[in-house]
């Protein structure tokens, strides 16, 4: 009898410890605050009991590791269907950041160079009119400096150009301004399918063969398949069902690999490869240098949503002590964000099924810098900002 007793003490007070852990392991965020994990998960539970949006993938990183992740929310509205960790969301334009580091590793295998104009590798008939397109290298396009409109199908040339609306241009002389473009994106990603003896309905295989695999990314995918007609989640608008897969080149469906908004994945998936940019993993030490230096520098912050500068497929914000990395997404049902500091090896990043993650990002953020704790937290003590650890 002695010895059930201290069995069953010796699990009650194991279960005391995992409860506290559970309320009490602090979760360090890029503003120099910490979050407690409840507090955390109460924060989240607020955003879906609101409304704000259905359904939520996000991922946490400190010291390069990934130390928080909640799949939670509604994937279906109509069948009630909750969000689970096999749940698929589109990244949209966060799939510009995991396309160059599909490039840069073929980059390293000398397969294609970053300064090479694009048109020795692929002549491109679509702006063929405009001799300006030979200029344009890899790295104009990752660092959005190519002269493409952002897609040619909504950003029409001035009317004074009398450019037939849907027809592709330039803005200006490539490698001369900034313009944020998928249509660069789109060119760069034809021109990877020819030199690797593939099209944009074969590309994603060697995605996998080069990115997904090696780096053990379960759910990241540029094409469908049946995991992801399975598993993906609804999309909304203001609470309205938009079931469509994400592209803006005419004739271009869910076979097609999209360079610049089509990738399927989640929070945890995508979290570890932003850890492993963290901890210099895959890549030469010139393409991780050109990945993350100022290609760019943006002079109208205001204009460019904070960002100070792009790399390559990445773009920078002030941060704590050192620049943070950061990109958008919005396909407009689905919307997504990371941010990252590479020094201290920090980050998070989420994926929304509507169109408000915007505004959950906004709140996110807010909640981080306050370094909000559960009032049982605050009773020992933690209430405040800490500093970071070196």
């Amino acid at each position: 009898m002695k010895t059930s007793a201290m069995i069953r003490t010796g699990l009650t007070l194991i279960l005391l410890f995992l409860l506290w852990t559970n309320a009490y392991t602090q979760i360090r965020t890029l503003n120099g605050t910490y979050v407690s994990e409840k507090a955390m998960d109460e924060f989240l539970k607020q955003q879906i009991d609101s409304g704000a949006v259905p359904g939520l993938s996000i991922a946490v990183i400190n010291d390069g590791k990934i130390v928080f992740h909640r799949a939670i929310g509604i994937a279906n509205l109509a069948t009630h269907a909750p969000v689970n960790k096999s749940s698929i969301f589109e990244a949209a334009s966060l799939s510009k950041t995991m396309f160059t580091y599909f490039v840069l590793r073929l980059v390293d295998k000398g397969i294609l160079s970053l300064d090479t104009p694009l048109y020795t590798y692929l002549p491109y008939p679509d702006i063929a009119q405009d001799e300006r397109y030979k200029l344009i290298t890899a790295r104009m396009v990752l660092s959005h400096t190519s002269g493409f409109p952002n897609w040619r199908t909504s950003d029409f040339a001035d009317s004074s150009r009398n450019i037939p609306k849907g027809d592709l241009y330039l803005n200006f002389k490539p490698g001369t301004e900034f313009s944020y473009s998928g249509e660069g994106y789109y060119y760069l990603g034809k021109v990877i399918a020819h030199l690797t003896k593939n099209n944009l309905q074969t590309l994603d295989q060697l995605f996998q063969r080069e990115v997904s695999i090696p780096m053990g990314l379960s759910y990241a995918w540029f094409s469908t398949n049946r995991f992801i007609a399975k598993h993906k989640v609804t999309g909304y608008i203001d609470g309205k069902a938009r079931d469509k897969w994400p592209g803006s080149i005419a004739g271009q469906d869910s076979t097609w690999f999209g360079p610049a908004g089509a990738l399927h994945t989640e929070a945890i998936t995508y979290a570890k490869f932003l850890a492993a940019l963290m901890n210099d993993s895959g890549l030469s030490r010139k393409s991780m240098e050109e990945f993350f230096k100022v290609q760019v520098i943006l002079s109208d912050t205001a204009k460019n949503d904070g960002d100070t500068g792009w790399g390559l497929g990445i773009s920078m914000r002030p941060g704590l002590t050192t620049p943070d990395n950061n990109h958008r997404g919005n396909n407009g049902n689905f919307q997504s964000y990371y941010r990252i500091n590479i020094e201290r090896k920090d980050g998070y990043v989420f994926f929304a099924n509507s169109n408000h993650g915007g505004e959950f990002n906004e709140k996110l953020e807010a909640f981080f810098k306050k370094g909000v704790y559960s009032q049982s937290a605050e009773r020992f003590g933690n209430t405040g900002k800490l500093a970071f650890s070196k």
